[in-house]
């Protein structure tokens, strides 16, 4: 029995290896090349030669070449007479398993500069007083912030935050800190955690303008709402990353059922 479920096999299986078409490999080769592009596997900054790449992933030298042109489309890579295929541009990983703001996660990776385009109260829309447990129409203090990385345009962040703590924050540096160190030093509290949402959306007008981006571009959509650690809801952010720029990563564990 073993020896006609085998030979019963072959042609679907052959049919399912025709299905993946040169496209679809081509694909599959990008996303492998950019985990190694991201986690520094390729020393210097330098693919290795077409031929080299077919040979360690077992594939024709056009499908490495539709690969390369998927990362090129992207701006990962440059094809350079006399060097090859280089990388030209780093993306900067952003933790998810921790709460931190953006100074503090990339630290490692150079200066974060903040460009604090508005700051000042605002009446809650209905849906931001309900997450952050204010009166409808109530004031809080909205936050536009553009986020550099080594001068780079990164983040464009829109924050919202209770009044009673948000009119302390006009007087302090918002150019130079992170609001999660200023909000813990103003209420005496540690944050203790947050609701995170995140998700690809195509940059308006002004976003692309400030984030330096193509508009209708897609970005990286973080929703975020912080709480204190007695649970009081304290910060909301929206936060739209250049997706060509950011890897959100972390480190998830299955529970037993």
């Amino acid at each position: 029995m073993p020896a006609e479920r085998t030979r019963e096999h072959p042609a679907p299986v052959a049919a399912a290896r025709r299905r993946r078409v040169r496209a679809d490999r081509a694909r599959q080769l990008a996303d492998l090349l950019r985990h190694q592009a991201r986690t520094g596997g390729f020393p210097g900054g330098v693919l290795p030669l077409e031929g080299r790449i077919g040979t360690d992933y077992g594939v024709s030298r056009n499908t490495v070449r539709q690969a390369l042109d998927l990362l090129r489309a992207e701006g990962l890579v440059e094809r350079q007479p006399g060097v090859g295929t280089v990388l030209v541009a780093e993306k900067y990983p952003h933790g998810l398993h921790r709460l931190q703001g953006l100074a503090e996660t990339l630290h490692e990776h150079g200066e974060v500069t903040n460009e604090v385009r508005t700051a000042g109260p605002v009446p809650a829309p209905a849906p931001v007083a309900r997450r952050l447990r204010v009166a409808e129409r109530a004031d809080v203090l909205c936050v536009e912030r553009l986020r550099r990385l080594n001068g780079l345009p990164l983040s464009l962040d829109l924050t919202y935050i209770p009044m009673d703590i948000g009119a302390a924050l006009l007087d302090c540096d918002l150019e130079h800190n992170d609001v999660f160190r200023l909000i813990e030093r103003l209420t005496g509290q540690a944050l203790g955690s947050a609701d995170i949402t995140l998700e690809a959306v195509n940059a308006d007008a002004h976003s692309a303008a400030v984030l330096e981006a193509p508009r209708g571009a897609a970005v990286l959509m973080l929703e975020r709402l912080t709480h204190l650690c007695d649970g009081r809801p304290v910060d909301l952010e929206f936060i739209r990353f250049r997706g060509d720029r950011i890897t959100m990563s972390g480190l998830l564990h299955r529970s037993s059922h």
